[in-house]
C-alpha cells in the first residue's frame, strides 16, 4: 500500500495532458468530487460531451471532451437542492500522486474554485491538514463585507429589510 500524501485546504490539480495548475478547493465534507463544465450534451451515439471550464476562465482551452462511459447523480448541495450531475472519470496529478477522480460535471462559475476534491477521491490517498493553507485564489469577500457594512450602519432597519430578510428567505 502507498504512503498517504498530506495535502492543506487547497491543492493544484493538473488535469493529465491538457490543463496544468487549476486550484481545487480540498472538502471533507463534501461525499463526491466536482469540476466546472460546459456545453454538457449526449451525442447522437449517446457519448457524453462537455468541455472544461468555459471561456470566461482562465483555464478554458475550448477542447472537448467526448465519454462513452459515464453515469448520472442525485447530488444534494450544501443549500439543499437537489441536481442531477454526469459523472466521469477523469485523471488528474494531485500532490504528485496521478490518480483517476469520477468527477460530477456542473457550473462552477459561482464558485472561488471551479474544482471541489470530496472525501471519495481523498479516502486512502491523501491525510488533510487544513492548517496547510496557501491563498491559490483572489478573493474579494472581504470588501464586500465592508460594502455591507456600511449599508448596515447607516440605516439598520432598512438593511435589515432590504438585504438580511431577503437572503433568509433564499435559506
Amino acid at each position: 500500500m502507498s504512503e498517504k500524501q498530506l495535502i492543506g485546504r487547497e491543492a493544484r490539480v493538473d488535469i493529465i495532458g491538457d490543463i496544468d495548475n487549476v486550484p481545487a478547493k480540498i472538502d471533507t465534507g463534501a461525499d463526491g468530487s466536482a469540476i466546472w463544465a460546459s456545453n454538457i450534451h449526449i451525442d447522437d451515439n449517446n457519448n457524453l460531451r462537455f468541455k472544461l471550464f468555459d471561456e470566461g476562465s482562465p483555464y478554458y482551452t475550448g477542447q472537448e471532451y467526448i465519454c462513452s462511459e459515464y453515469s448520472i447523480a442525485r447530488v444534494k448541495s450544501a443549500s439543499g437542492d437537489v441536481v442531477l450531475k454526469y459523472r466521469t472519470n477523469i485523471p488528474v496529478m494531485i500532490a504528485g500522486k496521478r490518480i483517476k477522480v469520477l468527477f460530477g460535471l456542473c457550473n462552477r462559475s459561482t464558485h472561488n474554485y471551479p474544482i471541489l476534491i470530496g472525501r471519495r477521491t481523498l479516502s486512502g490517498k491523501f491525510i488533510v491538514d487544513v492548517t496547510q493553507h496557501e491563498s491559490l485564489i483572489q478573493k474579494n469577500t472581504k470588501k464586500k463585507s465592508e460594502k455591507l457594512n456600511k449599508k448596515l450602519l447607516a440605516d439598520p432597519k432598512n438593511f435589515h429589510k432590504n438585504f438580511y430578510l431577503k437572503e433568509e428567505a433564499k435559506i
